[in-house]
């Protein structure tokens, strides 16, 4: 294959894990934005909400790992797309919730397995296999599309909200989703093996399966930090929204607010990247969980209409800056062989501490009218990462050969 035609592969792989992110993230993020008119129009509490994106995440979480596994083996191709599929079902579903439970079977399951197909688990190991020498920031150029779709897609329906409903606003997600299906699937080899003979370098130095992964000290720390990560992502995703309007913030500026942290998402983790390929991924999720702890101590002090907007745009600095160094701390200690596994199942557990998140969030709020309680759990396990990502930097990596 010649060079020219190898990087116009690797630029088309790179695009695909992009808009697959975009989309995955633009719609996962949607439930933040409508929470209250949902909320107010059936007359619900936040609490159906935070279960339901609590299950969400669960299910996505159990399916990222499965996809992983399945990225390891079998086509990227139709995990993809029939993720895309699925999540276009579950999302247009969500437009004729009348019940709670509704919901919770239309977001927190069908959406919910579609997501977790179509996610940065199969997207990090198909990345990983073009790119094993910039791997973070290549990850880094994917995983910003969940920023981007965070910003585009949130914004975008923010600002038509009010006219066209949240029901509309699902409708729209789901067309979303399924227009991206045939680009995906035009745009993607078939399977592992095309992509080695095309060039792709696999790298097996290192053989670790995930059985002898999980016997080491290092896999666990890494599956600590991350658990923390989605426990504070997904609370302030599922409530930053909620939370500025409770404090006053106008409705617009609000759901704004959602999707310019997105946009500060996309600068954080490009940096995280480039970071990560010069001086590896440890450094970077230790600044991460220092400016955390920093941002959760400002909201705790002053709640004005400057600070809330301000603290969400510093916390979306951080909102992706572990994401792509997922498969570079996995492949750093644990190599290319099992890469989809390993890294499936950190951000399974990632993603199911989410869904904790999101529903402690959402309980702290029935049970005390406010958020504070909540922030200041936030602050400590802040600090506690911090010192995780400490003890990371000053271990070596273990060595498991197959």
């Amino acid at each position: 294959m010649s060079a020219a035609e190898l990087s116009r592969k690797s630029l088309t792989v790179l695009g695909i894990g992009f808009l697959v992110l975009f989309v995955g993230g633009g719609s996962r993020f949607a439930i933040g934005l409508v929470l209250k008119p949902m909320a107010e129009d059936l007359d619900w509490t936040r609490g159906v909400f935070g279960g339901a994106a609590a299950i969400f995440l669960i299910v996505s979480s159990l399916c990222m790992f499965a996809s992983g596994r399945l990225a390891d083996r079998y086509s990227l191709r139709i995990v993809l797309c029939g993720g895309l599929l699925i999540s276009a079902i579950g999302t247009a579903s969500m437009s004729f919730v009348h019940a709670p439970w509704q919901a919770l079977a239309f977001y927190g399951i069908i959406f919910a397995i579609g997501n977790g197909l179509a996610s940065i688990a199969p997207v990090g190991v198909m990345v990983s296999r073009w790119f094993p020498g910039r791997i973070g920031f290549a990850n880094a150029i994917t995983v910003s599309g969940v920023g981007v779709g965070q910003l585009i897609i949130i914004g975008g329906l923010a600002f038509v909200l009010t006219d066209i409903g949240w029901r509309s606003a699902y409708v729209w997600l789901g067309a979303i989703n399924i227009a991206l299906v045939p680009f995906v699937f035009a745009g993607m080899a078939m399977g592992r093996e095309k992509a080695n003979a095309l060039g792709a370098i696999n790298d097996d130095r290192i053989g670790a399966t995930l059985s002898q992964a999980m016997r080491t000290a290092r896999l666990w720390v890494l599956v600590a930090v991350y658990a923390i990560c989605g426990f504070q992502d997904f609370f302030l995703a599922t409530h930053i929204v909620a939370f500025a309007q409770d404090r006053g913030v106008e409705t617009l500026m609000a759901g704004n607010l959602l999707a310019f942290m997105g946009l500060a998402g996309v600068a954080g983790v490009l940096l995280s990247g480039l970071w990560s390929d010069r001086s590896g991924p440890q450094r970077a999720t230790f600044a991460c969980f220092l400016l955390r702890t920093a941002i959760f101590a400002l909201i705790l002090f002053d709640q004005n209409t400057v600070s809330v907007a301000l603290f969400a745009l510093l916390f979306g600095t951080t909102f992706w800056v572990t994401a792509p160094l997922t498969v570079v701390f996995a492949r750093d200690a644990f190599g290319m062989t099992h890469l989809g596994a390993i890294s499936g199942m950190i951000v399974m557990i990632h993603h199911m501490c989410g869904g904790l998140g999101a529903y402690f969030g959402a309980v702290m709020f029935d049970l005390e009218g406010n958020y504070d309680t909540a922030f200041v759990v936030m602050l400590a396990l802040s600090a506690i990462a911090a010192v995780l990502c400490g003890w990371l930097r000053n271990t070596a990596l273990p060595v498991n050969r197959t």
